[in-house]
């Protein structure tokens, strides 16, 4: 696993600094399919994140089908199709343009987040 880290003075929360760079990492296959994570405290003690942070970050990503979690037998990345490059380029011009369209509609970046989330 790469290095993970949270800036306590970011905008975003702690919670999602984590889940973005899971899931960065999950799509890059820095952790590929089958890698067993940290236990939630002792990632939370490497990175002073309280563990229901931790666990709320693994909880979510589960839940989107990032993460397999087997109770006492940990938690593992999920097999995940990453798409190629092409996929991806055509994805951030996507991404660019919707985002541009919802600044002209005067929304901030935390509402655009939010219309995400509530469409997913």
């Amino acid at each position: 696993m790469s290095t993970l880290t949270i800036d306590p003075h970011a905008s975003q929360p702690p919670f999602e600094q984590l889940r973005r760079q899971l899931i960065e990492q999950i799509l890059t296959r820095q952790l590929p399919p089958g890698t067993k994570l940290p236990p939630v405290r002792r990632l939370a003690a490497d990175l002073a994140l309280a563990p229901n942070t931790v666990a709320r970050t693994y909880r979510e990503l589960e839940a989107e089908g990032y993460l397999i979690t087997r109770g006492r037998n940990g938690t593992t990345v999920a097999p995940v199709a990453a798409p190629d490059e092409a996929s991806r380029r055509r994805a951030g011009a996507l991404t660019s343009a919707f985002v541009a369209h919802m600044r002209g509609l005067g929304f901030d970046a935390d509402a655009i987040v939010m219309a995400v989330r509530q469409a997913l």
